[in-house]
């Protein structure tokens, strides 16, 4: 049995960033510090952060007065930020500034006197936040059905942005759905699905043709990893997502000769390793690494936030 590990996986540059600011805010002020929603979908790394004194809240009416805030990768609507700027919290924003982009998109669409059309999946913390940033016109579409059922009030006046983590060919499908019904339909300057949730599934299409099984190290709320898990059914392997090695099925492995592993966005490298060993212990003979994109995308920290120390 032979394993090969995609190129690239795990962590993007919005989540190393996300999780260096709670580290750092736990490092200048001390515990607790709060986090509206997990400040990434990985449980691993929730789990972490909570042992150094991080505390996880859906809601600021759970977070005292005085307490230091910080907002989760996915972003927050407008609605949230302005109560916690109510409340005199210290807030720190570990919004990918890729979604950022995406809010900042939705806010000129309206004030061009456009309605808005947003990709993406129904309760996903990124929707909410993204649509939250304005008080009306806004639609949520999820799949091509949804596109024929749309009703706006005028097919000139339109626009459409993206949740960053969709599926690239489903996401496509929809966006050619709007544009044969709405031919004038304004698109974003570039492409709101981010270069990770890209070049992860990238490597998952040149990977998945190479095996005859794909195990996806991510958790069951991470959009992007599943749809990396999609990515691989799709082209025509198995696969299976899988939050850690104690997940790991012998019986699925048994009689396989090569297994790609590939991580989502959120998913550390220690879980990979972990997995990796595991396929060892149930007869792995040779590990190697694709080829693929090496990223070297990096985003600053907010102001007010020091240098870890050496």
């Amino acid at each position: 049995m032979q394993v090969v590990l995609a190129q690239p996986r795990g962590f993007c540059a919005g989540v190393d960033r996300a999780i260096e600011i709670v580290e750092r805010a736990l490092e200048n002020f001390g515990g607790p510090v709060y986090v509206r929603h997990e400040i990434v979908h990985n449980d691993h790394v929730v789990g972490e952060l909570r042992g150094k004194g991080a505390v996880f809240v859906d809601s600021l009416d759970d977070v005292p007065d005085g307490a230091v805030l910080i907002f989760s990768a996915h972003g927050v609507s407008r609605a949230v930020r302005v109560k916690a700027e109510g409340r005199g919290l210290q807030v720190f924003d570990a919004t990918c500034p890729l979604v950022t982009k995406v809010h900042v998109e939705v806010s000129k669409m309206r004030q061009d006197g456009r309605e808005i059309v947003m990709i993406g999946h129904a309760g996903h913390p990124e929707v909410e936040g993204t649509m939250g940033q304005i008080d009306d016109g806004i639609h949520l579409v999820e799949t091509v059905a949804d596109v024929e059922m749309l009703q706006v009030a005028d097919p000139t006046r339109l626009a459409y942005v993206t949740q960053t983590t969709l599926s690239v060919d489903d996401c496509q499908a929809v966006i050619e759905a709007l544009r044969r019904r709405f031919p004038l339909i304004a698109e974003p300057k570039k492409q709101d699905i981010c270069y990770a949730t890209q070049n992860r599934q990238d490597a998952v299409k040149f990977m998945a043709p190479q095996c005859d099984l794909v195990l996806v190290i991510g958790s069951q709320s991470s959009s992007n990893s599943n749809r990396l898990r999609e990515v691989a059914e799709k082209m025509g392997c198995e696969a299976r997502l899988i939050g850690s090695a104690a997940q790991l099925d012998p019986s699925w492995v048994a009689g396989r000769q090569r297994i790609g592993v590939t991580a989502g966005a959120s998913a550390p490298e220690v879980l990979v390793t972990e997995v990796v060993a595991r396929l060892r212990e149930l007869g792995a003979a040779r590990v190697s690494t694709l080829p693929g994109v090496e990223e070297k995308v990096t985003f600053p920290l907010p102001r007010g936030l020091s240098a870890k120390s050496a």
